[in-house]
């Protein structure tokens, strides 16, 4: 059984998110798990997300958010920011999700966050296009 789409096109941060993730070398966007994630080839960001919370079972959903590969010497920094929060099933993997409705959104901050990520999981040859632009 296929997951519900959990998101619209003009949701808050969407169209901002999709014109950062788009601009790198070979991304494309697709729907997986019901939410818009970016790849090129693997996936380097995603919109929206969930946290488990102490009650088994529970979920808290994050629905305007992205979700990023961080690398571990910024996690523990970005773990103790309130905006950013350990995605359930993808946070064991190296992902924080940072929620666009905690504060105003720093779309340079955000730009930064997923270059870190699409560098961390993209090919040697697209950060090298990267780099040269």
């Amino acid at each position: 059984m296929p997951h519900p789409i959990m998101f619209s096109d003009d949701d808050p941060g969407l169209p901002e998110l999709r014109a950062i993730t788009l601009a790198f070398p070979e991304a494309f966007e697709k729907v997986s798990w019901g939410r818009p994630v970016f790849c090129a080839p693997k996936m380097f960001a995603m919109y929206g997300g969930n946290a488990k919370t102490e009650t088994p079972g529970e979920m808290v959903a994050y629905p305007h958010s992205v979700l990023v590969k961080v690398d571990d010497s910024d996690r523990k920094a970005l773990e103790q920011d309130r905006r950013f929060y350990f995605p359930a099933y993808m946070g064991p993997f190296g992902w924080l999700g940072l929620d666009f409705t905690a504060a105003k959104v720093d779309w340079d901050e955000v730009r930064e966050l997923v270059d870190a990520s699409f560098r961390l999981v993209a090919p040697k040859k697209l950060i090298k296009q990267l780099d040269e632009r």
